[in-house]
């Protein structure tokens, strides 16, 4: 049996296919769509169940990607039943999806998760009733402790489903609809839901329903004519086109609330007050912004001092099978020059980035995942919502510019959640002038060498570097919506869900496997060949001088005029890869080595920079470029991914290279003043 789980966001769906599926489960994409697939496998009395998680969604007429690939599977997919997730605490928001599947397909399960948190609230339901009045089998579970799961495959192992389809009025508009129906040809979809979607105006429906039946309804002349007729009707009654969508969902809405008077008794009213108190003062004008920067400060701080000690041990571990391996290569006969070529090259640069980035990735992505869990996420959006509208964009890029901190690769593809194409743009242009953790050892480093050495202030100091670049974020957001991505800001329906409980252990497990290591992983591929590559730079001599050295020679000049030098421009080009060796490569330029080297000692490090004409004033240079240059190659392949476009790949290098190179030389130049005053 083929099952498809959707629901909206925050109702436990994933809870409920994990639990379902256990770790028999593969990540892919959709076919044509970058939008992330989950499928997972289990047997249940002889029937052999293959599951599909599919994108949360809050209705069926589609405005984003993932909404899209949701729509297509409940319309158009070849399944042997729908799971139906709900929330207990939210049923009468969570029914108008429900609803609006039931009047497409009666191949459908309904599973009311959360009853725990429902009965803490006082809310009761009557499950039996509520499967009565739907026509559907209706199963209560409580997916953290896995109550239910058995009864939802026992049920769709013996399910039979009705033949009759829920039927909603829809007022006014179905005297229109008649008029369209007629001319729709017979398929497995009513013509009265697809003749909804003509007069909504759905291209990406029509089209995917012409080329499923072969229809051509987008070019037939007769429902264009009908179509038209049917809108100037009704804006004739003072209704647009734009309004129709709304009116569809009043009407659904009323089904709805007929339906939660027969199921739904709150024992108190004001269940949710306490959620609400703390909204008051999570998402408040002033403390919203107070507890945000509050958190910023904490989870950075908590990275900066938790991280340390596992990178030291994985540095420690990584260099001491060093030898071995050198001994291991010579044991089997490899040539001196590629064994050198592979250990001091490849390794090496493997051994950094997996000791510098996994244990900051392994600390902020659970905390990151964590306030999800939580809850708290959306109210950051919320609370940034007014200043991206300003800006041209909406709220839900301040989830993707958060999960930037993390990654930059990972923030763009979480602008999938964007609903506007437009928008999305602008976030995955804008994503990189968040320093990802790959940029923080250098920014920490720096920051306690040169400028304060207190961990405190230095997280202060780290902040405000931060703060810069928001506030880029802002201004470059606002400067492409009036340009090349011009445009007004949309609208998007943000729920707040219920404070709960989190998960810890399924947080830290979720966090690491769905976004540390496959960053890692993409981190890896790309620094390998570096390794190589950099390698060879430092080794290959022409005359006195390695190439290594001619290069940062050739980029001297330039460098100074941003406050910088030739070795650290060249570490950032170098560093493309992976942002987590460029210190290595400069300590690696200004000591003239064959091979990256580590300096644990700070003081050392510093005495280093101090000896090549280092100064306060090229250490927040470092530091502001750190910011504002080019994302890291794994970054750059996940735009082309994403955007499928050479054009926005190419912008999203260029603006803040160039952003980069102003900001240090108007820096420098009047920080050079000011010295020389």
């Amino acid at each position: 049996m083929k099952v498809g789980l959707i629901g909206n966001p925050n109702v436990g769906k994933s809870t409920i296919f994990n639990a379902l599926t256990g770790m028999h489960q593969h990540t892919g994409n959709w076919p044509g769509k970058t939008v992330e697939m989950k499928s997972g496998f289990r047997e249940h009395n002889g029937i052999y169940f293959e599951f599909n998680d599919l994108p949360g969604t809050y209705s069926l007429t589609s405005h984003s990607m993932e909404e899209e690939v949701t729509r297509d599977f409940v319309y158009f997919g070849d399944y042997d039943a729908l799971l139906i997730v709900c929330d207990a605490t939210a049923l009468e928001r969570n029914l108008n999806l429900v609803l609006q599947v039931l009047e497409i397909t009666n191949k459908v399960i309904i599973c009311v998760n959360l009853v725990d948190e429902a009965k803490k609230k006082k809310i009761e339901i009557d499950f039996d009733k509520l499967s009565n009045l739907l026509g559907v089998s209706v199963i209560p579970t409580v997916a953290r402790d896995k109550k239910g799961i058995l009864e939802i495959l026992d049920k769709l192992s013996n399910v039979s489903f009705s033949k009759n389809t829920f039927k909603i009025d829809y007022d006014f508009l179905e005297e229109e609809l008649g008029k369209i129906s007629f001319l729709i040809p017979e398929t497995d979809i009513d013509k009265r839901i697809v003749s909804l979607h003509i007069l909504l105006g759905d291209v990406s429906f029509l089209r995917i329903f012409d080329y499923k039946f072969k229809a051509n309804l987008m070019h037939n002349l007769d429902i264009k004519e009908k179509s038209l007729i049917a809108i100037n009707n009704l804006y004739k009654k003072g209704i647009i086109r734009q309004d129709i969508e709304m009116l569809i969902s009043e009407c659904i809405s009323s089904k709805c609330d007929m339906v939660c008077e027969e199921v739904i008794k709150y024992e108190v009213l004001d269940y949710d007050k306490k959620d609400r108190l703390i909204d008051k003062f999570l998402t408040g004008r002033f403390t919203g912004k107070i507890v945000m920067i509050f958190l910023l400060l904490l989870v950075l701080w908590i990275t900066m001092v938790g991280a340390n000690y596992p990178s030291e041990i994985l540095y420690n571990l990584f260099f001491k099978l060093e030898n071995p391996l050198i001994n291991l290569l010579k044991f089997i006969h490899v040539p001196e020059i590629v064994s050198k070529a592979f250990v001091y090259g490849v390794y090496r640069v493997l051994s950094w980035v997996i000791s510098v980035m996994l244990p900051p990735m392994a600390i902020f992505f659970p905390f990151f995942t964590l306030l999800e869990d939580v809850g708290y996420l959306p109210r950051i959006s919320f609370n940034l919502d007014n200043v991206f509208k300003k800006c041209g964009s909406c709220g839900k890029q301040t989830l993707t510019m958060l999960e930037g901190f993390g990654c930059n690769a990972v923030g763009v593809m979480g602008s999938r959640i964007i609903d506007s194409p437009r928008e999305r743009l602008i976030a995955i242009i804008t994503n990189s002038f968040v320093p990802c953790n790959g940029r923080f050892p250098l920014l920490i480093s720096l920051t306690s060498m040169f400028l304060v050495s207190n961990v405190l202030f230095g997280s202060f100091i780290l902040v405000l570097f931060i703060f810069l670049g928001i506030i880029m974020t802002f201004i470059i957001s606002k400067t492409l919506s009036k340009t090349i991505l011009k445009g007004e800001a949309s609208s998007f329906i943000l729920e707040f869900p219920p404070y709960r409980r989190p998960q810890i252990i399924k947080v830290i497990v979720r966090s690491i496997f769905d976004k540390t290591l496959f960053v890692l992983k993409r981190a890896i591929i790309v620094s390998a060949p570096a390794g190589l590559i950099i390698w060879f730079f430092s080794n290959i001599y022409i005359g006195d001088l390695s190439l290594l050295k001619m290069f940062s020679n050739f980029l001297d000049p330039f460098g100074h005029l941003l406050g910088m030098d030739g070795v650290i421009l060249m570490a950032f080009v170098l560093g493309f890869p992976a942002n987590e060796i460029v210190i290595p490569i400069m300590i690696m330029g200004y000591m003239s080595l064959g091979h990256i080297e580590d300096i644990s000692n700070v003081y050392e490090l510093k005495n280093i920079f101090l000896n090549n004409d280092w100064s306060i004033l090229t250490a927040v240079c470092v530091m502001i470029f750190s910011i504002f240059h080019f994302p890291c190659m794994t970054t750059l392949l996940t735009i082309k991914k994403e955007t499928n476009s050479n054009k926005w790949t190419f912008l999203s290098f260029f603006i803040p290279l160039i952003l980069g190179i102003v900001i240090c030389f108007l820096v420098n130049l009047i920080g050079t003043f000011l010295l020389h005053m």
